[in-house]
């Protein structure tokens, strides 16, 4: 094996789920390290320039500094193998790390469901165009609408706002009354709905539309305007839609970690199938940042300790209650089957191999479907397809296999020779 480094715990990804689990596994005297895609920690939800740390961000990214955890920044994890009795973490732009255990802090990646015109540029995924902005993407004057489903809706809005665009239409797909049902849900949390009403107020000049949602993209070489299905035309700058979220479990998948609809089965100590690895926040399922710090705290506290503990009473509370609260807003925020239907004969579907979605068969599997069209091989690796076509004609997902993410040829000859 070439040039490698031995630690107690790998944590693979550094948003709040990661960095709480840094933080608790170091200071309790563990060596850590924490792989991380981005140029800094702090995930998709703390995204920001170096010079610009999220407010709520600060105490925590402040504690992962201090905690003598090590952050290899734009490291990106491609293949995690057994050694011995922990494993062997390849990542570009880093040693081969050799860790007694492994924490899953891998996030989640958003629901794109194709429509007509989706390709078209400025045409943009909800919380891509949030993250452009976060980094310093000039929206100021431009129109957006903001469209799909989900509690994402309204911070990629209020984010948009307050850097000066102007949010057209926030087209919310599920029905007024699902909507309502689920904000009733959160009466006895009352964080979450001032949270709510604080992205509601950013836009407060904005239509939040119920029932609603894009039937189609129009433009020459770039979006101009959106049809609605409520038959408006609206036009636009920008457009930014998702669909919800779906959990990044490939990492937990690839070392056989057992999953279920939601994601990554743990246990109360968030230890997954798999001797010596645990898994933390969305992976497990989309329940939001104060589960994924709470889920994160637990799982570094379990890799740290030698052996079970008592969890304080605060994190699994917050941990129960915050999954409470993503079974509501699953049920809630559901893809409706029109949604479903936008696609027509010639809109493209796997935007890596350019196929259409008349070259689909609702009758075969996922791997009759790759070898039929190519879908899911293209660079994404099936990674917006994927969950669309899922969506769409109820394809499983097949095995996965390394490299998890595309390497550098000098990154793959590093791996050890089997």
């Amino acid at each position: 094996m070439a040039e490698s480094e031995t630690v107690d715990i790998a944590v693979i990804g550094a948003g709040p789920a990661g960095v709480a689990a840094a933080c608790h596994g170091a200071e309790k005297g563990s060596r850590v390290v924490v792989f991380d895609e981005g140029p800094t920690p702090g995930g998709q939800i703390w995204r920001h320039r170096p010079t610009r740390v999220p407010p709520a961000a600060r105490i925590w990214l402040d504690r992962l500094r201090d905690s003598g955890a090590r952050v290899r920044a734009e490291s990106s994890v491609f293949d995690v193998v057994r050694h011995g009795d922990g494993w062997a973490v390849s990542a570009e732009n880093a040693p081969t790390t050799i860790a007694h255990r492994i924490i899953i802090a891998t996030g989640a990646r958003e629901l794109l469901l194709p429509f007509p015109g989706w390709t078209l540029p400025n045409v943009f995924s909800a919380g891509g165009l949030q993250a452009l902005v976060k980094s310093g993407f000039d929206v100021a004057g431009k129109t957006v609408v903001v469209a799909g489903s989900g509690a994402l809706l309204l911070p990629v809005a209020a984010t948009l706002t307050r850097a000066g665009a102007r949010v057209a239409l926030v087209a919310e797909q599920a029905s007024w009354r699902a909507v309502a049902r689920f904000s009733s849900s959160l009466i006895r949390s009352p964080g979450k709905l001032a949270d709510a009403a604080r992205y509601r107020l950013a836009f407060a000049g904005t239509r939040y539309a119920t029932g609603t949602w894009i039937t189609e993209a129009l433009g020459d070489g770039r979006v101009t305007s959106v049809e609605c299905n409520d038959g408006r035309r609206i036009e636009c700058d920008l457009v930014a839609v998702a669909f919800g979220l779906v959990p990044n479990t490939e990492l937990a998948e690839l070392l056989g970690c057992e999953t279920g609809p939601a994601g990554v089965i743990v246990d109360h100590m968030q230890r997954t199938s798999v001797s010596g690895v645990l898994a933390a926040g969305e992976p497990c399922g989309i329940a939001g940042v104060d589960v994924a710090l709470a889920e994160g705290s637990i799982a570094g506290l379990a890799a740290a300790a030698t052996g079970d503990f008592e969890i304080e009473r605060a994190l699994s509370r917050t941990r129960e209650t915050g999954r409470r609260i993503a079974r509501a807003m699953t049920e809630a925020f559901g893809v409706r089957d029109e949604i479903r239907r936008l696609a027509r004969a010639d809109t493209v579907v796997c935007r890596c191999e350019d196929v259409c979605m008349s070259r689909f068969d609702s009758t075969w599997s996922a791997r009759e479907a790759k070898l039929a069209t190519r879908a899911g091989m293209g660079a994404c690796q099936g990674r917006v397809c994927g969950p669309a076509l899922a969506v769409l004609f109820g394809y499983s997902a097949q095995s996965v296999r390394s490299p998890l993410k595309p390497a550098s040829l000098e990154a793959l000859s590093s791996l050890e020779d089997e």
